[in-house]
């Protein structure tokens, strides 16, 4: 069981929905993964849900006018130095740094391929608190047309290097120093659909993927991708009542 305290710059530390109904996506995951929530108003009626397992936080959630999808966050030594270097180095940036609460700092920049990710300065939040088991975060990847700028963007922003993985479709792993962080996966129109824009894609542990695609329809969910075995576990995308994807696996985790 991955229990966290701090994350190394570089590192994945967090996933948010962003939903249009989100009493309606709190019991479909719960359902999924068995989450409880604990509620906090964050003023304008809006209400920021963490998502728990076992008493820790694992994700959260909060509704939204905005197209509904999961944002993935990056722990950074610093927001302003990320985000100012995010655009030298030929991204955009959505939101500059700003505060929330006493908790963090954060910003969100585009890369030059066009998938949004979140930037996180930590202060009383390291972002989860639990990692790499069912029901929590363990893994996060790029889905984009241009894999090859997405990786330049992303050594010179957090010094991540690639490595593309034979027989795997141009399927690239990520590390963040010596350790696995994440992947950068070739947009596939004929198989994805021409709709499908350039953004990442949060995996979270679940006990049996193949029970979980056989069940989730019954629950307003649908099925994308999979299963689909690998030497190491099964994985699967799909996506939720409101239409935000993300992917499931079972198998072995790291620590």
């Amino acid at each position: 069981m991955g229990e966290r305290t701090s994350y190394a710059p570089g590192t994945f530390s967090w996933a948010e929905l962003v939903t249009s109904d989100a009493a309606a996506a709190k019991s479909f995951y719960s359902m999924v993964f068995g989450w409880e929530y604990d509620d906090t108003p964050i003023g304008d009626g809006q209400v920021y849900s963490m998502a728990l397992r076992d008493g820790r936080q694992v994700a959260a959630l909060y509704q939204s006018d905005q197209r509904p999808h999961w944002n993935c966050y990056v722990t950074v030594a610093s927001v302003e130095a990320a985000t100012a270097r995010a655009g030298e180095r030929g991204g955009k940036i959505l939101s500059e740094p700003f505060d929330v609460l006493d908790v963090g700092r954060m910003s969100v920049v585009a890369d030059p391929t066009g998938a949004a990710l979140c930037l996180w300065e930590p202060r009383r939040s390291i972002g989860a608190t639990l990692v790499n088991t069912p029901g929590a975060m363990t893994w996060n990847d790029l889905v984009t047309p241009d894999p090859d700028a997405a990786a330049r963007f992303y050594s010179e922003l957090f010094g991540w290097t690639t490595e593309e993985l034979p027989d795997a479709g141009g399927y690239r792993l990520i590390k963040n120093g010596e350790r696995s962080n994440g992947g950068i996966m070739p947009l596939d129109v004929q198989r994805m659909g021409a709709e499908t824009p350039p953004s990442w894609m949060p995996y979270f542990g679940h006990e049996d993927v193949n029970r979980l695609v056989g069940e989730i329809g019954d629950a307003g969910g649908r099925v994308f991708d999979g299963p689909m075995p690998l030497a190491a576990g099964s994985i699967a995308v799909l996506g939720d009542p409101q239409g935000a994807v993300f992917a499931v696996w079972t198998g072995r985790y790291d620590d």
